[in-house]
Formats: structure tokens, C-alpha cells, sequence
């Protein structure tokens, strides 16, 4: 069937950023239709508009520069599907580009970078952690998704930094994302050793998502790390427990999926 395919840029900010992904995507249906946007629908007994978010935002954490792509029964102009989803958007929801692309085309997540403020008391301790990490050569984390294992994430870690923030600090997580895993980010802080901030009210945002047909020329020695994740069984006595943590916090688990595109597990 002829159409467009629109990949827009987006930022999910304010109370939004608590809006689960299941949520979003249904928010993105009223949106469409109070447009009256042409969109493609999927088949099946539920049929829904033909959205894909390249990668999902983990819940609570603020997207500065999400992606989702919608396809179109006919041909449109990018320009007005901005104007009219912007008119439609509610607040903490920001539409900040649109694109025509391929029909065929598919926004592959390949690098993401996350950030979070640091008081001055912990900068310190979270640059030499960050370094010991970078220094490794594994980085185990237990993973009970999609099955139990422990995951070597070093291959994933492109840079882990403290740098300059205005008048403080920020803690920088900049990963690499594949067909085959990634690292999540609830995971680095608590290696880092500054996931209490959450539960202080410091966010994390995530301000960069890189996709690999949007990426210019980059050396060839900084590139995703290629081939099978680096795992090994996981003892179920920590399965279990792990299981135990993640039912008691729910929002953290969920950190990193992506249904319609690579699981980062």
C-alpha cells in the first residue's frame, strides 16, 4: 500500500515522565486521530495505529531526544505533521522534528547516553568509581529477563564520566545499544554508587539516542561491540532473590525494554 513513513524527534519531560510506554503509545492514538492524521493501522482482532519507538523510555526518566516513527496511508508533508501533532501534544510531550524517510527504513537504536546531577559530596567518589568500571575487563550484572543469566555489560559501556554541570556535577552513561544487549541504566547507577539520588529527587534524563542511519561518519575503532552477549548461568538462589527485588520495584525493572525494538537485556 503506498503512504509515508514520518520518523519525528520528541522530548518527554515534567509529570509526563511518569506516564508508562504503554500509556504513551495509547496517548500517540489520540493524538493521531484528533489530528486527523491518515495513519496506517496493524491487522489482528485490535487494531492499532503503525507506531514504533526505536527504543523505550524507561519509567520516570526524562527523553530529551526520543524517536518513534508512524506510517501513513498517503503521502503527507513532514512539516504539517509536526504543526498538527504539536497542536494535539499534551504537556511535558514536545515534538522537535519530523522527517520523511524510507518505507522500508527503521530507526535502530546504536548509542544512548544517560544523565544525572551529583551533589558535590558524592562527585568525587562517582568519577573513581566510573573509572574502576571503565578499567575492568567484565562487568557482571544478574539478569532474570528474558531468561536468568549473568551479563557481561563492559562491552556495552562506551564512556562513563563526571563532568561539569552548570555549577555542580553530572554523572554521564554513555552505552552502546545492540540486537543482542546493552546495559541498562538502574544497573550503572547502583554500580556507581549513586542510586539513592532517585529516591532524593534527582532525575535521570536521557538526552541523547543515537540511530544507526542518522549516524555520520565515525571512526571505525568507536563502534558497538558485535557478535553474542558475554553470559553465564545464573545460581537460582540469586534468581529467586533477584525476582524478589524486582517485584518490589517494579518501575526499575522494566528499564531498558523496548517491545517493538531490540530487548536490551
Amino acid at each position: 500500500m503506498p503512504g509515508d513513513k514520518v520518523r519525528l524527534r520528541f522530548t518527554k519531560t515534567g509529570t509526563l515522565r511518569l506516564l508508562s510506554h504503554h500509556d504513551l503509545m495509547r496517548s500517540f492514538e489520540r493524538m493521531l486521530r484528533r489530528a486527523d492524521l491518515p495513519f496506517k493501522s496493524t491487522a489482528g482482532f485490535h487494531p492499532g495505529p503503525r507506531v514504533v519507538f526505536a527504543l523505550s523510555l524507561p519509567l520516570g526518566v526524562v527523553g530529551r531526544e526520543e524517536v518513534v516513527e508512524i506510517e501513513f496511508t498517503r503521502e503527507l508533508d513532514a512539516a504539517d505533521v509536526l504543526a498538527r501533532l504539536r497542536a494535539q501534544a499534551p504537556a511535558g510531550l514536545d515534538f522537535t522534528r519530523a522527517t520523511l524517510v524510507p518505507m522500508k527504513a527503521t530507526a535502530v537504536p546504536r548509542r544512548v547516553v544517560y544523565r544525572m546531577a551529583v551533589p558535590p559530596e558524592a562527585t568525587a567518589r562517582a568519577a573513581a568509581r566510573c573509572r574502576e568500571l571503565l578499567a575492568e575487563p567484565k562487568v557482571w550484572v544478574d539478569r532474570l529477563r528474558p531468561s536468568p543469566k549473568k551479563l557481561n555489560i563492559r562491552p556495552y559501556l562506551r564512556d562513563l564520566r563526571v563532568t561539569p554541570a552548570g555549577e555542580g556535577h553530572a554523572l554521564e552513561l554513555d552505552l552502546w545499544v545492540t540486537q543482542t544487549g546493552s546495559a541498562r541504566a538502574d544497573e550503572l547507577l547502583k554500580l556507581v554508587g549513586v542510586s539513592h539520588l532517585t529516591d532524593e529527587g534527582y532525575l535521570v534524563e536521557r538526552t541523547t539516542l543515537e540511530v544507526r542511519d542518522e549516524t555520520p561518519e565515525h571512526d571505525p575503532a568507536d563502534v558497538p561491540p558485535d557478535g553474542p552477549a558475554d553470559t553465564q548461568r545464573l545460581d537460582p538462589a540469586a534468581a529467586a532473590a533477584l525476582a524478589r527485588r524486582e517485584e518490589e520495584q517494579p518501575a526499575a525493572a522494566g528499564w531498558g525494554a523496548s517491545p517493538p525494538g531490540p530487548v536490551v537485556e
